[in-house]
């Protein structure tokens, strides 16, 4: 059972109800029903604002009062430096603790989501600011240590203003306590989640907190390591509206999703499952998997034909893919690089396929001028590869396979994308895929151009749909250096052997999925189903090998490509 506690009193919570059953919104003023408010998590329902919950409140709204049990962590010295400001610490400590009711900003709980086993540590800001000191530290690490004990997630649910003073440099070290804690989880290959609710500052921001795998936040949380005041007084200049808000983050790729509360378990859930179902038995697919692997069972068409039919503006993205292919509403998108931003031209998340949880990341273009140009024609920015790469990267950690869905005409050629390191994020992205010890399946869904192609297809199995073509350069690119005529194009591309079937017959891809009459630009559903049968029979037939026999044929795939032959 958790423990309770009093109703907050603080300015953080909302404000004083104008009677028995009623407040007011502390944003719009609206006046609100209090148990309706209560029910809803303490969310307006007509301005959408999210008051802070208590940490016993978050606790109970994750995982549910009786089902939950309470994590104890250790003892920890309360003044070791024995600080006296106006008053002593020790006396602040324990005024703190009798008005709010627990022994330090942080809650430890063990329960379920949605049946699926977690351990939450929720910070609780009325307590001193929610600043961390020894006992802080060592809860979030006693949370860690008890989810890789069990081997089962950790979620995180910060809101803090920081180190706590009063203990000097035993806070300061708190940082990299609990860093180290987290780190202790990523080679456990178990997975985390940092819940970001306003404030977060300071030494929590700059550990734990942004630490995990996935890192989601509340509408309007603040994040940031120095606060705005400090940042105005110290630069002498006006911070942008919205500075260091969720909205402001997701923007420039620094966590993963604003999330209402309503939504929170339902997400929770689904990031659960994609941890909870890896490596287990899953259903057989329905229907042959018609992957073409004799180039004579392909028509042969003219290269310049194909090259059309890949630039379909109809063709499916990769976003109506998923939309089809996956299972329910499973899929979760993750954004940013946790850099520098969140190219639009790569999607990312986690989802399931045939009952497998995997993760998926692909280019995406659009149906219209608008789309295409919000989404840079598909071409991505070194912080959409970075992106492909955590994420790539968190599928190793949790043990799932990885689906990679191509449609670019390559990487985007532009100033600031040479400035951030364009050719080192592709060259990393090689890299990485050359060594993850997960099943990776590519299908080059449209486009398939050049590097920016070839940095989300090194994979154990590497198809092409009918229509598509995969080429180390744009016809009009080639026909412009070797030919000295733009115009020559179609030549160009019959010289690049570009299409499926010339790929096919120089063994360059490993099958080809085939597409509806006509294109998959026809009939969406249809071209969906044979893509999605295709890809669960390469993952089947992936997963029965381990990770360093993974590694080892993957990189003897592409070791034998142009080597001499016998």
């Amino acid at each position: 059972m958790l423990p309770t506690e009093p109703k907050a009193t603080t300015t953080q919570q909302p404000p004083a109800p104008t009677g028995v059953d009623w407040t007011s919104c502390g944003q719009c003023r609206t006046i609100l029903y209090g148990r309706r408010f209560a029910r809803s998590a303490n969310t307006c329902p007509d301005c959408g604002w999210h008051a802070p919950l208590t940490a016993a409140e978050r606790l109970e709204w994750l995982l549910g009062r009786e089902d939950a049990r309470c994590v104890r962590p250790g003892r920890t010295t309360d003044d070791p430096l024995g600080f006296t400001d106006s008053k002593p610490y020790a006396q602040r400590l324990e005024q703190a603790r009798e008005q709010i009711g627990i022994p330090s900003a942080v809650l430890v709980g063990q329960g379920r989501i949605d049946g699926c086993p977690v351990v939450v540590a929720a910070m609780d800001f009325r307590f001193m600011g929610g600043s961390m000191g020894s006992a802080e530290g060592e809860a979030i690490t006693a949370a860690a240590e008890h989810a890789l004990e069990h081997r089962i997630p950790l979620v995180l649910v910060t809101a803090s203003g920081g180190a706590r003073m009063q203990e000097g440099v035993y806070s300061l070290l708190q940082m990299a306590k609990t860093a180290q804690a987290l780190a202790a989880l990523d080679e456990a290959g178990i997975l985390t989640v940092s819940l970001i609710t306003d404030p977060t500052y300071g030494g929590v921001a700059a550990s734990f907190a942004t630490l995990t795998d996935i890192v989601i936040a509340e509408p309007g949380a603040r994040l940031g390591f120095a606060g705005p005041r400090v940042i105005e007084q110290t630069i002498r200049q006006k911070l942008p509206d919205g500075f260091q808000t969720a909205e402001f983050l997701l923007a420039h790729g620094l966590v993963d999703a604003v999330v209402p509360r309503s939504r929170q378990r339902e997400v929770l859930a689904t990031l659960l499952r994609s941890y909870s179902g890896r490596g287990g038995e899953f259903p057989a697919v329905d229907g042959e998997p018609l992957i073409v692997t004799d180039p004579a069972r392909l028509t042969r068409r003219e290269a310049w034909d194909v090259v059309q039919m890949a630039r379909n503006i109809d063709r499916p993205t990769t976003r109506d893919y998923l939309s089809h292919i996956l299972d329910g509403d499973g899929f979760f998108e993750l954004h940013g690089d946790r850099l520098s931003g969140d190219s639009r031209a790569i999607v990312c998340g986690l989802g399931t396929l045939d009952g497998r949880p995997v993760a998926i990341v692909g280019n995406q273009k659009g149906h219209s001028t608008k789309e295409l140009a919000d989404h840079s024609f598909g071409m991505a920015t070194p912080d959409g590869y970075r992106k492909a790469a955590r994420v790539m990267r968190l599928a190793a950690k949790l043990g799932l396979p990885v689906l990679a869905l191509i449609d670019t005409p390559g990487a985007h050629p532009g100033i600031e994308a040479e400035e951030n390191g364009q050719a080192v994020a592709i060259a990393e992205n090689l890299r990485l895929m050359a060594s993850l010890p997960v099943p990776l399946v590519a299908v080059v869904t449209g486009e398939g151009g050049s590097g920016g192609a070839l940095a989300l297809s090194v994979a154990d199995r590497v198809l092409i749909c009918e229509n598509a073509l995969y080429s180390v350069i744009s016809p009009e690119g080639c026909a412009a250096i070797l030919w000295h005529d733009r115009g020559a194009a179609p030549a160009a591309a019959e010289a690049l052997r570009l299409d499926a079937r010339s790929l096919m017959e120089h063994q360059l891809v490993d099958g080809v999925v085939p597409e509806p009459e006509g294109g998959a630009h026809t009939d969406h559903a249809q071209a969906a189903d044979l893509l999605r049968r295709a890809v669960s029979h390469c993952l089947d037939e992936l997963s029965g090998k381990g990770g360093e026999q993974l590694i080892r044929d993957r990189r003897q795939r592409f070791r034998g490509i142009g080597a001499p032959a016998g």
